[in-house]
């Protein structure tokens, strides 16, 4: 690692040299985009988007206020369609374009071409075309009983554990709900994914988030590979469902294990009792992944007490946090709350060649958004490689989800605290994985600064 008062040390105090500027949304118009057809209909340009991008939510019994499934529904709300697209707001995706990785499995961004075609349907009078031009209804399960992951592996969940059910009053304050459940699992087992949800739609209204998080005891863990503890198993919040680990690694089960809940909830004008539900997908029996992964939390300061806002103002922190092995970084999610701004992740190599590997540049408290790496563009680093987080905090009147500027804000659990941190999938690699993939993509394998 660099010697105190190299280049790690000089970044710190040009930290906000290192990101780009936070401006407002860019509302995007047909002209400053990509191409479209010079005649746009719903039938034959539009109801195609919106089958793959949109209608997952816009449908009747999920989340969104309006169904967007045909054109008598869509028609409505046409305007707001192209606001919201043109204003990259709609479908949820805040990950800066312009700077860091641009590959992942679960996009579900619009291109430049499918915004400019949606704009300029509605700039034409949103007309429907002709009606032999629709593609055929996309079926959707005709309730919420069905598993994400179930259609993608073709099996149905191994295990579906589900915690104690809670009641939230219409009014109270924020609450935690901490129940233990067991997995009902008698053998060692891998887990190859993991997907979890409240247990009914209403239940979206009250979870702010939940976390499932592993309880067991590993005879046979090396001390220093397990300095973390088994950990999470699956953290959900709106705009993450599911981790899906990618092929040869995993996660342990050991027998006897147990899953301890932490919901938070907090009311919203009616009384709503709920749970949450994780389904277990497992690999096959006997199967063992060449590496373990872990669900980690790189908090964006160094204690909670550094998170200190004051009224009308906005602020920053940073964290470092060292890689004690060589590993895979499988996602960035950031995680912060209604003063939330913006979230960074950096990579500082040994050498001290720093790399943006994400930056989420509008956050919106409303999606926390997973980001999951594309298996080409999965970051690969080596031993002791920095990952430096950072966080942008608005506490003023011009951001539109502060409830009021004038409060001084400091870290806590609560909605209307703050806290700021990313959630990474890590997957360790030996050192001779590590000079494996190095020699193959051409990559350093150590730090080659004078004097290592």
């Amino acid at each position: 690692m660099p010697a105190p008062g190299s280049r790690i040390v000089r970044f710190i105090a040009f930290a906000s040299l290192s990101v780009p500027f936070l401006a407002a949304p860019f509302l995007a118009s047909a002209a400053t985009l990509g191409t479209s057809p010079a005649q746009v209909t719903f039938a034959k340009d539009v109801a195609p988007i919106l089958q793959e991008k949109c209608e997952s939510c816009h449908r009747d019994g999920q989340g969104a206020p309006m169904s967007l499934q045909n054109y008598d529904e869509v028609r409505p709300w046409a305007k707001s369609i192209k606001y919201k697209v043109a204003a990259r707001q709609m479908p949820p995706w805040n990950i800066d374009k312009t700077v860091g990785i641009q590959h992942f499995q679960n996009d579900r961004s619009l291109s430049d071409d499918q915004i400019a075609t949606i704009v300029k349907w509605v700039d034409q009078g949103a007309p429907l075309g002709d009606k032999k031009d629709l593609p055929p209804a996309k079926v959707w399960p005709s309730d919420d009983s069905g598993w994400q992951l179930a259609k993608v592996l073709g099996k149905e969940p191994d295990f579906v554990v589900k915690s104690e059910p809670y009641t939230v009053n219409a009014v109270n304050q924020d609450e935690w709900w901490k129940p233990t459940s067991d997995i009902g699992i008698t053998e060692e087992r891998w887990v190859r994914a993991v997907e979890m949800r409240t247990g009914t739609i209403a239940g979206r209204k009250i979870t702010h988030h939940a976390l499932a998080s592993l309880e067991q005891y590993e005879p046979n863990a090396d001390p220093a590979e397990n300095a973390g503890g088994p950990g999470l198993l699956m953290e959900w919040a709106i705009g993450k469902t599911y981790d899906m680990y990618r092929p040869g690694s995993g996660k342990l089960l050991e027998p006897g294990a147990k899953i301890r809940w932490e919901v938070h909830y907090h009311s919203v004008g009616e009384t709503i009792r709920d749970h949450v539900e994780l389904a277990i997908f497992l690999y096959p029996k006997g199967y063992v992944p060449e590496h373990r992964t872990r669900l980690n939390l790189f908090t964006a300061y160094r204690t909670n007490n550094d998170l200190d806002i004051p009224p009308n103002s906005t602020a920053t922190t940073q964290a470092f946090h060292v890689l004690k092995s060589a590993a895979r970084l499988e996602n960035f999610q950031p995680h912060m709350h209604l003063r939330g701004q913006a979230m960074s992740m950096e990579a500082i190599l040994p050498d001290g060649e720093v790399r943006m590997l994400s930056f989420v540049n509008d956050f919106n408290f409303n999606w926390m958004n997973n980001y999951i790496y594309s298996d080409d563009d999965a970051p690969v680093l080596p031993k002791g490689t920095v990952l430096r987080i950072t966080a942008y905090y608005d506490n003023t009147d011009n951001h539109k989800s502060n409830p009021d500027p004038n409060q001084w804000i400091g870290y806590g659990d609560r909605t209307i605290d703050e806290m700021g941190h990313a959630w990474v999938n890590v997957t360790n690699l030996s050192d001779k994985d590590y000079e494996a993939w190095a020699a193959k993509h051409k990559a350093p394998v150590k730090s080659t600064r004078a004097g290592d």
